[in-house]
């Protein structure tokens, strides 16, 4: 029996013993069907063989939580293989798949981190939106315009893997570069965005050089000659939603400089509400168009400035939003110092509360 089942002859002694010693019970054989096992045979889970097997695992996976400071992987890549070898270490006999097993009916799941903290808050931070919510209902309300400007991220030119996922013939994906050197002669796309709040339309300047307060201004104007003073005839003023940081900085002196030579240029002042630190998301050019164009380029290589041109000019939303691009060729270099004298020079009027964050550039009016 023995060669002829490939079965060692202590286990068919045992089985033979087995057979004798039991009466025949026809109700359990047509119960049991084709079952080699008996009810309750088997290896018995690890859980149950070892009661504090689950509360060793669970102080290395939350040392903190579970009060074990000094947990031998509180520094280390908590995976099944890591956790398995640990727990053999302490006399706890578990596989990583019988680790991963014990996790999940724990509650336990692999989780990504999540972006949820803001930092310290400005102690005017909800204050600052009551006036920003102001002013921009009341520019709607008498029909004037109203934009959210911001910097997209800088983007390598090239066939860069681009996040994201495309459909493709299968096994044919498109193949782009291994290293993310940046090419000396495509170099980098800057997206300059700037969004009109009360039509869903916008316009992205896609720069090669700097971001600056001076290619962040041009962005505006550009805007202004091809979508604004069409939409906005007879515009009397303009208010320019933005956040405190980067190239339109509510610190930066170029960019009160650069919107005095905007508003000079339309003829119209321009008034500035500025999102306080650490709430650049409320920026509704971030959730209303730049989000979009991610999306419409995902795992595309953007292998050249046309290409990025017409992926942002092509992004569309059921709500109807509908952007126009352009490419930017001129040079804006950076480091340019703005005196005392020419910052003096500017038309600064400035509010009431937080005159950094909300104020106003007037045109100045040439004497007669």
């Amino acid at each position: 029996m023995s060669s002829a089942t490939g079965l060692s002859p202590n286990t068919i002694r045992k089985g033979l013993a087995e057979l004798s010693g039991r009466e025949v019970d026809t109700e359990t054989e047509a119960a049991l069907g084709s079952r080699l096992r008996r009810v309750g045979g088997g290896r018995k889970r690890r859980a149950n063989s070892d009661p504090e097997l689950l509360e060793s695992l669970e102080r290395l996976v939350d040392p903190v939580t579970r009060g074990d400071l000094d947990s031998p992987l509180r520094w280390t890549c908590k995976s099944t293989t890591q956790l398995s070898q640990e727990l053999r270490r302490q006399g706890h006999l578990a596989s990583p798949r019988t680790v991963g097993r014990l996790l999940h009916a724990a509650g336990y799941s692999l989780q990504s981190n999540r972006k949820t903290q803001e930092g310290a808050a400005h102690p005017d931070r909800n204050a600052q939106f009551e006036p920003i919510n102001a002013a921009v209902r009341a520019f709607q309300q008498r029909g004037q315009p109203v934009i959210s400007v911001d910097a997209k991220k800088k983007e390598s030119v090239g066939t860069f893997k681009n996040g994201g996922r495309e459909w493709q013939p299968k096994g044919e994906p498109e193949s782009v570069q291994i290293h993310d050197f940046l090419d000396p002669q495509l170099g980098k796309a800057i997206p300059y965005g700037v969004y009109d709040l009360s039509e869903n339309e916008g316009w992205v300047s896609v720069g090669i050089d700097h971001d600056t307060a001076r290619f962040a201004t041009e962005a505006i104007h550009r805007w202004w000659e091809k979508m604004g003073s069409k939409r906005y005839r007879g515009a009397k003023e303009l208010l320019i939603t933005a956040d405190g940081g980067g190239s339109n900085s509510s610190r930066c002196r170029l960019w009160k400089l650069a919107l005095h030579d905007l508003a000079m240029q339309l003829g119209i002042p321009i008034q500035v509400c500025h999102f306080p630190p650490g709430t650049s998301k409320w920026n509704k050019i971030e959730h209303r168009m730049f989000c979009h164009i991610t999306q419409n380029w995902r795992g595309r290589p953007l292998v050249s400035h046309e290409v990025i041109i017409n992926l942002i000019a092509s992004t569309t939303t059921r709500t109807g939003l509908k952007i126009q691009a352009e490419l930017d060729n001129g040079h804006y270099p950076t480091g340019i110092k703005v005196s005392d004298e020419e910052l003096a020079a500017v038309n600064l009027k400035r509010a009431d509360f937080h005159g950094d964050w909300n104020y106003a550039i007037l045109p100045v009016r040439k004497k007669r």
